[in-house]
């Protein structure tokens, strides 16, 4: 038999193995297929492969998101007939909110996790393991909240959808952990990709934000989803309904003072807008109402804000494609502003206005009950923010400042300081405007608005709750692999207990039957008295009579540390370094004794998690 021949035999067989784990009467024809390439391709050929097909999914279902928003603006909009405009702001932003929260009522049964953080979880601590039911649940209840006029955007939601798709085909096809997160971090990619028509800033985004603290060696499957959910993007949608500016100036060198200063503006505006995304946040859940309740409050709020100031309504790109075409009359067309006139100072109240009430109208519309992201907000905000900067110089008498490109420059501001990603708001917006020739200022923004927020927190606040209670990861890679490790895993039961009250023979046979160097004493409720080692025997050894003297209770001691059954295993290696011990009791909450961790199975089981985390 040749080697072609024992070949073809190995691959038929692996398709049998792999191919039996999936049920026969569960799998459709596409299905036996790919099982059938995941067994003759190498293991690189079929994640490029799957990263093409998950690309193209995700891409779709970026499509079919922006699409149905797109055609429910248009129906309410174009269709439904208000005589006054009020009445229009009034019905539809309260309506999408709360329509948003029924159906999470009563079709996802009140599963509504929704976000970036929603993602980062699920790799960390449920080994990249998404709900299939978010490959649809996330475009339902966006579509309904922004399609009505939620001041939200769409991006997370997409991102959201992408990952459970890349997630789930990974589950079915019994994929690894690492070919898991691979493709789930390539269909968020997608994702993101195919919403904005710029692959390399959802490459970027993958790296930035999904990925922190992941090592792999493969990306090309993530830019070969990107390029896929993009081009699908660029097919199917028109280019009215892309994120797109074609409106700039060339980049003169004679401008970057305006430039810096405009950075050093978005990262003081980026800390507040999280800020006012952490109070939003903290009010909803604080607040001791039914679900229904919030999002009618949230509802009416929102909708008397889009009442107001009717840029707040919907994701607001129009708003930053007319201020960049010098639209100023449509940003202020339905406002109440107009019957002042459109005077310069009238436009730049108003505009300084919308920019700071963004951060309030976005975040009561995601946690009142929505879904959405800070994306579009964050986008929409350093737009408006760049215009804002860029009137007030005109203002004071400076005629030639680049309007256009400080709109573009500090949307890409905002966003580096909200989300932390300045290299995806670089490409981003670089890609979008086809403003390469602008990645200078691009650069400088984006970098000291980062630098800024990272000046006030070193993680970004969305994050900082779960970084801290170790349920994301982080950059610190060791902090990572040990915050996969569930204490209860490493405790070992099979150490002998010798009740306090106990006697010498007792302990003796113990010494003499048991295996572990380390006895745990009790008392009558079962909770821990002390431990005695032998090392602490050591001295007896030579003294019979000191030894047969001696009582349980006078040759124990009191551990030098407890670890409690609940306890992360990070602070759990804390403690070993800072009492040099190579065994910790474990207890419960009430003192009750659990059983042993060795430092030596902490570390067994972080070289296993290295190994397979890494190259």
């Amino acid at each position: 038999m040749n080697k072609s021949t024992v070949k073809r035999f190995s691959s038929f067989l692996r398709f049998r193995r792999n191919f039996a784990k999936y049920s026969l009467r569960k799998a459709r024809s596409y299905e036996i297929v790919i099982f059938w390439l995941k067994s003759v391709l190498s293991r690189a050929q079929f994640l490029i492969l799957s990263g093409i097909l998950v690309g193209f999914t995700c891409g779709l279902a970026g499509v079919v998101l922006k699409s149905l928003v797109h055609y429910i603006h248009y129906l309410i909009t174009h269709k439904v007939y208000f005589e006054d405009q009020v009445f229009f702001y009034l019905v539809f932003p309260f309506l999408g909110i709360v329509i948003t929260s029924l159906l999470v009522l009563v079709i996802f049964n009140g599963q509504d996790k929704k976000g970036i953080p929603v993602i980062l979880h699920e790799i960390a601590k449920n080994s990249s393991v998404v709900s299939s039911v978010k490959m649809y649940s996330q475009i339902v209840q966006s579509a309904v909240t922004v399609g009505l006029g939620g001041s939200a955007g769409l991006e997370s939601p997409i991102a959201v959808t992408g990952a459970a798709i890349g997630s789930n085909f990974a589950q079915t096809y019994k994929l690894n952990y690492k070919e898991r997160t691979l493709l789930l971090a390539a269909g968020a990619t997608a994702g993101i990709a195919s919403a904005f028509n710029a692959p390399i800033a959802g490459v970027m985004f993958a790296f930035e934000i999904l990925l922190t603290g992941v090592v792999f060696s493969d990306f090309i499957p993530l830019v070969v989803a990107a390029v896929c959910g993009s081009l699908v993007s660029k097919i199917l949608l028109q280019e009215g309904v892309l994120f797109q500016f074609t409106s700039r100036s060339p980049f003169d060198y004679r401008n970057l003072g305006y430039y810096v200063i405009l950075g050093i503006l978005c990262g003081l505006y980026a800390r507040y807008f999280v800020l006012i995304t952490k109070y939003i946040e903290g009010f909803f859940h604080e607040l001791k109402w039914h679900r229904m309740k919030k999002a009618m409050l949230g509802g009416a709020v929102l909708s008397v804000l889009c009442v107001l100031y009717p840029p707040l309504f919907g994701e607001g790109y129009d708003t930053i494609k007319a201020l960049t075409n010098g639209e100023v009359r449509n940003v202020m067309e339905n406002s109440f502003f107009r019957f002042v006139g459109y005077r310069e100072w009238v436009v730049l109240v108003f505009l300084t206005v919308i920019c700071l009430l963004k951060a309030f109208a976005s975040s009561i519309t995601i946690y009142s009950g929505g879904n959405g992201g800070n994306f579009a907000p964050s986008l929409f905000a350093g737009g408006t923010l760049g215009f804002v900067f860029a009137l007030f110089c005109q203002q004071l008498g400076i005629e030639e400042v680049p309007v256009a490109n400080l709109v573009l420059v500090g949307m890409a501001g905002v966003m580096s300081g909200v989300l932390y990603a300045p290299l995806t708001a670089i490409f981003l917006i670089a890609e979008s405007s086809s403003g390469y020739d602008l990645f200078i200022p691009l650069m400088l923004v984006s970098v000291t608005a980062f630098l800024i927020a990272k000046w006030f927190s070193s993680i970004s606040p969305d994050l900082q709750k779960l970084a801290n209670e170790g349920k994301i990861f982080t950059r610190e890679h060791d902090r990572n692999l040990l915050s996969m490790l569930q204490t209860l895993d490493l405790i070992d039961r099979d150490i002998q207990v010798l009740d306090i009250n106990g006697t010498f023979p007792e302990l003796a046979h113990l010494l003499r039957t048991g295996k572990r160097n380390v006895i745990a004493v009790t008392d009558q409720d079962k909770k821990l008295a002390g431990i005695i080692s032998m090392d602490d025997l050591r001295p007896f050894f030579f003294d019979e009579n000191g030894l047969s003297a001696a009582t349980v209770s006078s040759l124990m001691k009191k551990p030098s540390a407890l670890i409690y059954e609940f306890d992360d295993v990070v602070s759990v290696v804390q403690k070993f370094d800072e009492t040099g011990s190579w065994n910790l009791p474990v207890v419960k909450a009430d003192g009750v004794y659990v059983g042993f961790i060795s430092k030596s199975g902490v570390l067994n089981r972080y070289r296993q998690l290295l190994q397979a985390h890494s190259g």
